[in-house]
């Protein structure tokens, strides 16, 4: 059976001796390859290769990079179907979604080919006599990207564009889960034309992470994945003296208010619930029903839940295919069996589907949940959408103020005024008003609030340009030497 290698300085690298770990195809529960698991050594080898290829890369023209950039994103438009086919077999969402995935993820490679625009530094003129003030923002050296099973190509292209083309040097370690998609993008990365080096990717689990987290040539790490995970990248890289930006988990409420068009909100609440089987950290996971539109939306929700056909990836028409591990499913539908045995109403029980083969589990949606059962407080990461039901907006906002996840949530309304005021109220670091993703554009940055986010910046985007980069204040005097004398005294500008 294949084993998926690392990528060390543009060759394909592992040991036959070595750890493994197997890649699974959900929809039908078949071991497909296996992936190469690496020890410190090869964390070192890639750190190596990377420090060694920053000293020329951080010194190449912004010219050059953003030529190389450009030749990337159009590479990488090329192989979409490529890479979702890769995507679809090793994560099992279907290919359309896999698809959208790529495309959010060029939409971060062409922010990058920006470059020249988002690197400008500032100069003041004259500030004092004869004296100038520039400032320039300059790499760090070696980063590193730890990202999740969920998004294998969008998340690594929400990292190694900026950083690249910053003038960095990157190592990548994708989940062990799904490695296809990082290591078709770094196929492609090197047909582009970048130097051997640049990027790196090694597979592996908490070894490899811990390698990289504590690795003294490693400056800075991003990472996505779950809020306990988050907690101790942060807390570990920080104490080795790093940059990091952690985002963690999510529990994002939809709250839909009685004046809001119900069957808008109804066809949102199922395409943000269930869209990837629910593995997203942008999906919806809790509606917040206010008032008296309860009952009428959790109709208008399990009518449309009844029609999604659940299915293989690849089959034309599939609109929901399976979870990514059987062990992960069968989590999930525990959660479901909790949620019904503390009280809630299972509407829709998609646990119809265990028996059959591969990993799935249908849309499942649970009314009359309450803040203290566990499918309410846990970060579920599947198929299950949960209807919270509270008299007022204000208990809405409390619901919200409560929790400790604050990665996202929507409100659907017709009030300009209540939309208004949520906006600015609700402690959520994305924000959607009759949009149930608010995933932002490549031109603004992605990032939760509270447990959702362990570091001080948001993620691509101009942020992203500023948490790869360091400032450096230039202070220019060209005086005539008979101007020159002794000055014991603090500097002041005159």
């Amino acid at each position: 059976m294949e084993t998926i290698p690392h990528r060390i300085d543009g060759v394909a690298d592992f040991d036959p001796e070595g750890r493994t770990a197997p890649v699974y195809d959900p929809a039908t529960g078949a071991r497909t390859s296996h992936v190469a698991l690496a020890d410190g050594a090869t964390v070192d080898a890639a750190v190596s290769a990377a420090s060694q290829a920053f000293e020329d890369w951080s010194t190449t023209s912004i010219s050059r990079r953003t030529k190389l950039l450009f030749s990337f994103r159009n590479l990488v438009e090329d192989h979409v179907d490529d890479l979702a086919r890769v995507i679809t077999s090793q994560h099992g969402k279907t290919l359309d979604d896999a698809r959208g995935e790529v495309a959010r993820g060029i939409e971060n490679i062409e922010f990058a080919c920006g470059i020249g625009e988002h690197l400008k530094g500032a100069f003041s003129h004259q500030v004092s006599n004869g004296v100038d003030v520039h400032t320039i923002r300059q790499p760090l050296g070696v980063v590193a990207g730890i990202t999740p099973f969920n998004f294998p190509a969008m998340v690594p292209l929400w990292m190694l564009p900026n950083a690249i083309a910053t003038g960095n040097t990157f190592v990548l370690k994708p989940s062990e889960r799904d490695p296809g998609a990082a290591m078709l993008l770094a196929e492609l990365f090197a047909e582009a034309g970048f130097p051997n080096g640049v990027l790196n990717v090694v597979h592996g689990d908490k070894e490899a992470v811990d390698g990289l987290l504590t690795h003294p040539d490693v400056r800075a790490v991003s990472f996505v994945g779950s809020t306990p995970v988050a907690r101790y990248v942060h807390a570990t890289a920080t104490a080795h003296g790093k940059r990091v930006q952690a985002l963690g988990g999510a529990k994002n409420h939809m709250v839909v208010l009685p004046d809001a068009d119900v069957d808008l909100a109804a066809d949102a609440a199922v395409s943000a619930g269930f869209g990837s089987a629910g593995e997203r950290c942008m999906a919806i996971s809790v509606v917040v029903a206010v008032g008296s539109v309860g009952d009428a939306l959790v109709e208008a929700i399990s009518e449309r839940v009844a029609r999604i056909r659940v299915g293989p990836g690849t089959e034309p028409g599939v609109e929901m295919g399976p979870l990514v591990t059987e062990d992960h499913r069968n989590r999930v539908a525990g959660y479901v069996a909790a949620g019904a045995e503390a009280g809630a109403e299972v509407v829709v029980d998609g646990r119809d589907l265990l028996d059959q083969a591969g990993f799935f589990l249908g849309p499942t949606l649970l009314d009359r949940v309450t803040p203290d059962m566990t499918v309410y407080t846990d970060e579920i990461f599947g198929p299950v959408l949960s209807v919270v039901r509270v008299d007022s907006y204000p208990a809405a906002m409390a619901l919200l103020e409560a929790n400790p996840y604050a990665n996202g949530t929507a409100i659907f309304t017709r009030d300009g005024g209540a939309a208004r005021r949520f906006q600015d109220e609700v402690p959520v670091g994305m924000v959607g008003v009759n949009v149930p993703i608010p995933v932002p554009v490549g031109s603004h940055s992605f990032g939760g609030w509270k447990d959702s986010l362990f570091g001080d910046t948001h993620m691509y985007g101009p942020e992203g340009i500023r948490f790869y980069t360091r400032a450096k204040a230039i202070t220019t005097r060209w005086p005539d030497p008979a101007d020159s004398s002794v000055d014991l005294g603090f500097p002041r500008n005159a």
